[in-house]
């Protein structure tokens, strides 16, 4: 069997802690996998290795910072293929679904290698006689980052880039449930010539969170997972000292408009709610269909979803995978169970799917929910499976008011070819990404990530400009040469002022 240890001072240091957990491949239910599970001992050694690595790499200048990032790129870019099987065999997407992932990552890898442009400081000269002013960013220190098992190196890489090109040293404890990318990813940065200490792997479960969130040496968070976990973060750390960034839940809604072309939003619908087995915080698990459209739009998205192919991610004719575990797969089935007597009509039912030679897997199809109401249990929980729930409204303000109502405000998007009422839209909205006629709304790597209300915790969003300034802290420094000729001033106690 395969074991995965931790990642700290530029090595593999086996688990010292006794604990360990099974990782299983879940095309076919089998344990392929040990990963070592940190004590709080182990922790502190990882945060010890940083902070004796950001003793030299704080102070190192951007041109070494950013020649490694270069190379760190590069070669992340030859490992492709590398990563994303990885990835597959442990959480089960599809090869393609996996190797995106990895193009996504790479973007803000990408941005890191730019750093020097996001650091450039200010000055004002002259802003009194013979006085300046300047504004300029500084790392933290040692920082941390706890990531989700359904982008095992995508999240990742949202984080660590940025924080090492400014200037800070990274622990990061990744999802035990698929923890094999994230050694690879450091192993890759040690190849490029990370110093050691700089980046470190420490795998575990609660216990090593808990052991994170209140080290005193670890002065930030960053955190992307579910909301309860991600208030838990953000309340912990704080009252810790440490500065958060918790991206929590989601509950993404798509409105569809009467003028909408039905069949792009048919297409957009199935591959937002049903990519990665909707297993992604940006998937669309609700679509509001506004006036006589529904039942046309749900002939269409069911269409559609009956024709995808499920199967092992590391077969080319599989557009979607199984579900991390078992025990996923059976909470995510309980919903579609459950949702007839909850008042849905459930239009496809996906519950009890299997996968012949591969019945052991943790397989579900894909389930389409009908006039779902508002207050059931499908609608209200963030499922995070092949669900697509499809409420109805009658106008366009009925169905902002609806999607508003909601405590999620992750990503949302509207379909229509009237571009009034998209203006409307992206302004009435309480969301952090908004796409219109684009159903998954993940910005660029020069912006930044983040929703609103229970989808973040934190006054950050994660990448982008609020990265880096999440990752630094400001320091305004007042400078003052006079001149040899100046006379001396004398003594003067009066509040300073500009002359």
């Amino acid at each position: 069997m395969k074991t995965v240890n931790h990642w700290i001072g530029g090595k593999t240091v086996e688990g010292a802690s006794g604990n360990w957990g099974p990782v299983t491949d879940p095309a076919t239910g089998a344990v392929t996998t040990q990963v070592a599970l940190a004590s709080v001992e182990e922790v502190d050694t990882a945060v010890a290795a940083a902070q004796a690595a950001y003793e030299t790499w704080g102070t190192s200048s951007l041109a070494q910072r950013t020649s490694i990032l270069f190379r760190y790129r590069a070669l992340l870019d030859a490992h492709r293929d590398d990563i994303a099987a990885l990835i597959t065999a442990e959480h089960g997407k599809v090869h393609s679904d996996a190797l995106g992932e990895v193009a996504r990552g790479l973007e803000i890898v990408e941005l890191a290698c730019g750093i020097t442009t996001q650091l450039k400081g200010e000055l004002s000269t002259q802003v009194s006689s013979r006085v300046d002013v300047s504004s300029i960013r500084q790392s933290l220190g040692v920082v941390a980052g706890i990531t989700p098992f359904n982008f095992p190196a995508m999240v990742p890489m949202w984080m660590f880039p940025l924080a090492i090109a400014c200037g800070n040293t990274f622990v990061l404890k990744p999802s035990e449930k698929d923890p094999s990318a994230a050694n690879l990813l450091a192993e890759l940065a040690s190849e490029a010539g990370l110093p050691d200490g700089v980046l470190n792997v420490v795998h575990g479960d609660k216990v090593a969170v808990d052991a994170l969130l209140a080290h005193p040496d670890v002065t930030a968070i960053s955190f992307v997972g579910s909301t309860p976990i991600a208030r838990y973060i953000h309340t912990t750390a704080s009252a810790n000292h440490k500065r958060v960034q918790a991206l929590g839940g989601a509950k993404n809604h798509m409105l569809v408009l009467p003028d909408a072309d039905l069949d792009a939003a048919a297409d957009a619908a199935v591959s937002a709610a049903y990519g990665s087995a909707g297993e992604r915080c940006m998937a669309i698990s609700a679509v509001v269909a506004v006036s006589s459209i529904a039942d046309e739009l749900v002939q269409k998205i069911r269409e559609r979803a009956e024709k995808i192919k499920i199967g092992p991610g590391n077969d080319p004719e599989s557009e979607m995978g199984p579900l991390i575990t078992a025990a996923h797969r059976d909470k995510v089935a309980s919903y579609v169970t459950g949702a007839a007597a909850q008042g849905a009509e459930v239009v496809l039912d996906g519950t009890g799917h299997t996968v012949d030679g591969f019945e052991d897997g943790h397989w579900i199809g894909l389930s389409l929910l009908d006039r779902v109401s508002t207050d059931s249990d499908a609608y209200r929980d963030e499922i995070f499976g092949p669900v697509l729930c499809v409420l109805r409204a009658e106008t366009y303000e009925e169905g902002v008011a609806l999607i508003n109502a909601s405590p999620f405000g992750n990503g949302t998007a509207i379909f229509t070819r009237d571009g009034g009422a998209a203006r409307r839209f992206q302004l009435e909205i309480q969301a952090g990404m908004v796409g219109v006629n684009v159903p998954i709304p993940v910005p660029v790597g020069y912006h930044s990530f983040g929703g609103w209300k229970d989808s973040l915790f934190g006054d950050h969003h994660i990448y982008g400009n609020d990265g880096v300034h999440f990752y630094t802290r400001g320091k305004v420094v007042t400078t003052r040469w006079p001149d040899p000729s100046d006379a001396p001033t004398g003594v003067d106690l009066g509040f300073p002022r500009n002359h």
